[in-house]
């Protein structure tokens, strides 16, 4: 079975068949890192660069993991040490890089869409690793992943996002991908930090009380408050946020069912979730963390075409 486009931009490109290929390919590599040798040769002389033009932790140190278990060669940048600082453009920078025979690039930028616009411009693969308040595609995979990894489904499963859904590109991908495969979805937040149309375009369920969809879902996937991406105080304190739409041990025991708990990271503990609940056994985020070298090993071998 082969994908269905030769990059990987966002959720919303992907057909079915293209999310349970990569599903079902992450499966594979993740028993390969359980071996005692988890290097395989797959992408040997593939070169990948790691182009972010904003910090990360999580998706640039998976990313590299994942590209050494494969044996590829990679080159990382970072905007900050780079000739960007004195006015290169995104294209110059990349047909700089290129040049030197690069076959794939791993992009994360602050600008939505940048990604699809390198795609257009140069022969090399593009990952798409996170582009303003579009979509984290890779995040998108690995939560559900993740998901299917502890419940053993997607279709059928309930799902509450909840957080801030306005600056998220996590939510996007997710909100496109579990439709895509079946699963209901909810997002919840305070009024401010939900779109308007989010209901009537996605097809999505809106509440604004966290008790009542943590009630209602499955899987309680919380964002970090992106306190960065906001020009405007859209609630009043964090303290308040913390006490109307955190998630504490004492919510959870107040609920009828169990409910698995999900953060793509990183934590703003004591605000969105408290310690014992990121640390409790309903929580499977570090798992998320494992899954995600799994999930871009299978991204950076399908998209590589050697699996052909």
């Amino acid at each position: 079975m082969k994908l269905s486009t030769q990059h990987l931009l966002g959720i919303k490109d992907l057909t079915k068949e293209d999310i349970s290929l990569f599903l079902d390919t992450a499966t594979q590599f993740k028993e390969v890192l359980q071996r005692p040798v988890k290097k395989v040769p797959s992408l040997r002389d593939v070169t990948i660069v790691n182009l972010f033009y904003e910090n990360s932790t999580r998706t640039r140190i998976s990313f590299e993991l994942a590209e050494k278990r494969l044996s590829a060669d990679t080159i990382n940048f970072t905007a900050s040490g780079s000739s960007v600082a004195k006015g290169e453009t995104l294209l110059d920078t990349v047909n700089n890089i290129l040049s030197m025979k690069v076959d794939m690039v791993v992009m994360r930028h602050s600008a939505s869409g940048a990604p699809h616009f390198l795609a257009q411009h140069v022969p090399a693969a593009i990952i798409n690793a996170g582009d303003g308040v579009n979509e984290h595609p890779t995040q998108g995979l690995l939560d559900a992943f993740s998901i299917r990894e502890k419940l053993g489904k997607l279709a059928g499963v309930k799902v509450a996002i909840i957080g801030d859904i306005m600056h998220s590109r996590v939510a996007m991908s997710n909100i496109y991908l579990l439709k895509k495969m079946g699963a209901e979805v909810t997002v919840c937040g305070p009024p401010t930090l939900i779109p308007k149309y989010i209901r009537e375009v996605f097809n999505v369920n809106v509440s604004y009380n966290v008790e009542e969809a943590l009630n209602w879902c499955d899987v309680a996937n919380v964002l970090r408050i992106q306190l960065e991406r906001q020009n405007q105080v859209l609630f009043s304190s964090l303290r308040e946020y913390n006490l109307s739409y955190g998630i504490s041990r004492k919510l959870l025991d107040r609920l009828k069912k169990e409910v698995v708990i999900m953060h793509p990271g990183p934590i703003n503990r004591g605000v969105e979730l408290d310690s014992d609940v990121a640390d409790s056994g309903h929580s499977i985020i570090l798992q998320q963390v494992e899954n995600g070298v799994a999930v871009r090993m299978a991204v950076l071998y399908l998209l590589s075409n050697r699996n052909n």
